[in-house]
């Protein structure tokens, strides 16, 4: 089938990649423009998507916008039977959505209805989801509103973090929407519509986020803490009075009388910090102020905490 493909980040890639390898005609590549990096911000960074398109000879588009008629006008140069996005970043408008005579399908990492926007990893962490997955829906005007057309779900694990959900989502967005096209290209794809009234969402991240609150659970905060990797981070700064990154954590188990965020423990398996619960949340992985992320047993060598 000939396919115009729409994603910038690396969760995108794996989709592009099986496209290509299922053999698909994949006539042009959109992507969200090169962003500055560096320290003077002098140098631009291709996306992800852009890097693996070009890599294998498709051309790559990246509009600033989608509504003046330029990405529109390209498109029906391209002449698409389909259009497949992932994470692309930006809301497609109705000229576009209508242009592809098989329609728009978007691969989308969780299990609509819930967590509809731009980052549901994160948040299914966050709310303490035991599961998530992706979804090849069709795409509406409404964001992540569209008919279902096949969705997997899988466990998330207790110490899994948003980073490495994200990786295996990615995998596995790219094995679901090559079945979706297949049926598309087939005729048999059945569209299921979402029960609008179970919706959830998830709005993007913000450092407004990251601050720890310790009178919550330990559950809570362990899910803050791996819900925000890499970025923003969950902070606190109860262990030296400066704002400190929390990257890894787990749960001990072990119930105490602590003030919550009162420091109970810390040695080479840790610091051991009283939440709300009246339980312990351990803190396994750190990032002190201009310093490099290390573990917890690394950080107290050169700054024991007395307890």
């Amino acid at each position: 089938m000939r396919i115009v493909f729409m994603g910038t980040p690396g969760f995108a890639v794996p989709s592009l990649e099986a496209l290509i390898g299922a053999g698909h005609q994949v006539a042009g590549a959109f992507s969200q423009p090169d962003k500055p990096v560096g320290r003077h911000q002098n140098k631009l960074q291709p996306t992800p998507v852009k890097m693996c398109a070009q890599a294998h000879g498709i051309s790559v588009f990246q509009p600033e916008k989608l509504r003046d008629g330029t990405a529109l006008a390209i498109l029906q140069e391209l002449d698409p039977e389909l259009i497949v996005v992932a994470a692309y970043g930006r809301i497609l408008p109705d000229d576009i959505l209508a242009l592809p005579p098989r329609g728009c399908v978007n691969v989308h990492s969780s299990l609509l209805p819930k967590y509809r926007g731009a980052a549901p990893i994160n948040w299914a962490i966050l709310q303490g989801e035991a599961q998530t997955g992706v979804t090849i829906q069709r795409m509406v005007r409404n964001m992540d509103a569209g008919d279902i057309i096949l969705q997997r779900a899988t466990p998330i694990g207790e110490t899994e973090d948003a980073a490495s959900l994200y990786d295996r989502l990615a995998q596995m967005g790219g094995e679901l929407v090559v079945e979706a096209v297949a049926r598309i290209q087939a005729g048999t794809a059945v569209c299921t519509p979402q029960d609008h009234s179970k919706a959830t969402q998830a709005p993007m991240l913000s450092k407004a986020l990251s601050h720890i609150n310790w009178t919550r659970s330990a559950w809570e905060v362990h899910n803050q803490i791996r819900g925000l990797v890499p970025w923003p981070s969950a902070t606190t700064d109860v262990i030296t009075g400066d704002t400190i990154k929390l990257h890894r954590s787990c749960l001990p188990g072990r119930a105490v009388s602590a003030y919550p965020g009162v420091i109970v423990a810390a040695g080479k398996e840790g610091i051991d910090i009283a939440c709300g619960d009246g339980k312990v949340l351990r803190i396994l992985e750190l990032q002190a102020p201009g310093k490099k992320k290390m573990s917890a047993a690394d950080y107290l060598r050169g700054n024991p905490i007395q307890i």
